[in-house]
């Protein structure tokens, strides 16, 4: 191969490489920006507690972070409770109602987002707890 190809192919692999390069930072940059897009994204769920023998409901109401969620309580709630929430990112949503009674409830929990059912759970226990993927997550 005379030298003149050899240059010529050269800088053409090295044009290649660069734009190549180029490209996957551009990739990297977008996939950065969509997981700061997730982790911030806020969204509204909606938690609903039925049955009876209910002595608290601790929830997910979006304090804290995704991680490590604050969770609220509602001491001696009236029932049916229902309660609507923003949560941020791929922090999960999640309500847990407790018996009063140690031998255990009739105790229904559903969590909500958008008119869809993320979670719905029933038991005689003395907590039933309902705990959904962020609907956010992985969009």
């Amino acid at each position: 191969m005379n030298r003149a190809l050899r240059t010529a192919a050269c800088a053409f692999a090295a044009t290649g490489l660069a734009l190549g390069l180029a490209a996957c930072s551009e990739v990297k940059d977008a996939v950065k920006d969509e997981a700061s897009k997730q982790v911030n994204q806020e969204y509204e769920v909606t938690y609903e507690v039925t049955g009876k023998g209910v002595d608290k409901i601790q929830f997910s109401g979006g304090k804290g972070d995704a991680m490590k969620p604050e969770l609220e309580t509602v001491s001696k709630p009236e029932l049916p409770w229902k309660k609507t929430v923003t949560l941020k990112g791929v922090m999960p949503p999640s309500v847990m109602p407790y018996a009063s009674d140690l031998s255990g409830g009739d105790i229904n929990c559903k969590i909500t987002y958008q008119g869809k059912v993320l979670k719905e759970a029933s038991g005689k226990d003395v907590v039933t707890g309902c705990i959904a993927v962020s609907p956010v997550a992985g969009k």
